[in-house]
Order: structure tokens, then C-alpha cells, then sequence
């Protein structure tokens, strides 16, 4: 049986202009959701859209999996913007890959 990777080993993804917009605009809109929910973001989605912001292109397991799944489901909404499919699917097959090497 294998082990989730530990938290201080990290993979990178090379993401275009448009595809960090996209992870960008998922992120927040989660985040303001909590906002609006009345609750804090948790503490993984800020760390993230801060590692985003930044250019950093390392992402821990963690990281890497709650981004894959949050833009997966992006990326089959009806209300995505046919513009944004794309780019999230690119970067969902792509952490998809990562996931599985891990």
C-alpha cells in the first residue's frame, strides 16, 4: 500500500499567462464563496492562490490535488465560460499526470 507524499515535497507546473488566470479566477471565486458562506477560506486555498500570485510553480501533493479537483469541476460547469475550458482542462490533465507519478 503506498503513502500520500509528506507535505514538504512539491512537484512544479509550468502554467501560461492564460492557464494562471484561470487557476487564479477558480481560486478566488472559492474563496469569496467561503466569504460569503460566512466562513474563512481554508488555510490551503489561500496558501495556494498566494503561491499563485507569487509565480512560484511549486506545489505540494496537497496543493496539487485540491487544484486538480477544483478546476476539473470548473472545467464541466455549464456556466464555465466557453473560453476557460481549455485552459483548465490542459492544467487538470497535466496535474492529473503529476498526481499519478507521485
Amino acid at each position: 500500500m503506498s503513502s500520500q507524499p509528506q507535505e514538504s515535497e512539491t512537484c512544479t507546473i509550468d502554467l501560461s499567462r492564460e492557464q494562471q488566470w484561470v487557476v487564479h479566477h477558480v481560486l478566488t471565486t472559492r474563496a469569496d464563496e467561503a466569504i460569503d458562506d460566512s466562513d474563512s477560506p481554508p488555510a490551503w486555498l489561500l496558501t495556494l492562490v498566494e503561491t499563485i500570485e507569487s509565480d512560484e510553480e511549486a506545489l505540494t501533493y496537497h496543493q496539487a490535488r485540491k487544484l486538480h479537483d477544483a478546476l476539473k469541476r470548473y472545467a464541466k460547469a455549464d456556466e464555465t465560460p466557453d473560453r476557460d475550458v481549455e485552459p483548465a482542462t490542459t492544467v487538470t490533465n497535466r496535474l492529473s499526470t503529476t498526481l499519478e507519478a507521485w
